[in-house]
């Protein structure tokens, strides 16, 4: 059994999707560079925790699609 997800974190992850989904990637620690660039959190912990439920509905929408292969950008 997983682990619960607060409302604040799905919904900032949500919000953040929707304003940026061209951004996000399958891979974690881009994820949570993204959203230290785009958020102004003071907790590694939230950061983090936002930046894993993005990666997991990436790659959720990802594996519908029929693509199972983690694309990873280039520097920013």
């Amino acid at each position: 059994m997983g682990r619960v997800r607060s409302s604040l974190v799905k919904r900032t992850a949500r919000k953040l999707l929707e304003s940026y989904p061209d951004i996000f990637t399958g891979g974690f620690e881009h994820n949570k560079v993204v959203v230290g660039q785009l958020l102004e959190l003071k907790s590694k912990k939230l950061r983090n925790q936002i930046a894993g439920y993005i990666t997991h509905k990436v790659n959720a929408a990802l594996k519908r699609k029929g693509s199972t292969q983690k694309e990873e950008p280039e520097e920013l």
